[in-house]
C-alpha cells in the first residue's frame, strides 16, 4: 500500500493522518499477520524511537471506532487487529498461534435471531491446526509407532 493510498482511507474515516498513524495502518495493511498491540509495537518501535504502546492502543481503538479495523477475539485474553474489514472468518492454530482468514458466504450464514432483534457485529471463528502443524502432529505420530 502506498502511503498516499493510507493517507487518502483514513482521511476518508475522519482520522488526522499522523506519520505514527498512517505506518501503524500501512502496518496492517500490508504484514496481514493479525497482530496484536504489542507485536506492532515491537515491529514499529525501532524505527519509530518515540512510539509507546499507548500511542499503538489509542491509535487502534480510533481505527477500530470508525471501522478502518476490525478486532480479532479468538481467545478472551488476546485482542489482535486485521485491516481487512470485509465479513470473513478467523482460523487459529493451536499448535503454532498464526490466524488465517478464510471466506465466508454471508448469504449462507442462517440465524435464528429472534424478531426485532438486530445483529450489530458479525464474527466468525474456529480453533484447530493449519495445514503444516497438522502434517508435523501426522508425521511424529507415524514415527513413534
Amino acid at each position: 500500500m502506498s502511503r498516499q493510498e493510507a493517507v487518502q482511507i483514513l482521511q476518508t474515516h475522519g482520522i488526522k493522518p499522523s506519520y505514527q498513524r498512517i505506518k501503524i495502518y500501512e502496518y496492517l495493511v500490508d504484514k496481514k499477520n493479525h497482530p496484536t498491540v504489542d507485536t506492532i509495537y515491537r515491529e514499529l518501535s525501532p524505527g519509530l524511537p518515540t512510539l509507546s504502546k499507548t500511542t499503538v492502543y489509542n491509535t487502534l481503538k480510533l481505527f477500530h471506532s470508525v471501522n478502518v479495523v476490525q478486532k480479532v477475539m479468538i481467545e478472551d485474553n488476546e485482542v489482535r487487529f486485521d485491516a481487512d474489514t470485509s465479513i470473513h472468518g478467523h482460523f487459529k492454530c493451536l499448535s503454532c498461534g498464526e490466524v488465517y482468514d478464510f471466506p465466508v458466504q454471508k448469504n449462507a450464514l442462517m440465524y435464528g435471531i429472534p424478531e426485532g432483534f438486530s445483529i450489530t457485529d458479525e464474527h466468525i471463528y474456529c480453533t484447530g491446526y493449519c495445514q503444516d502443524c497438522a502434517q508435523v502432529d501426522t508425521t511424529l505420530l507415524q514415527a513413534s509407532s
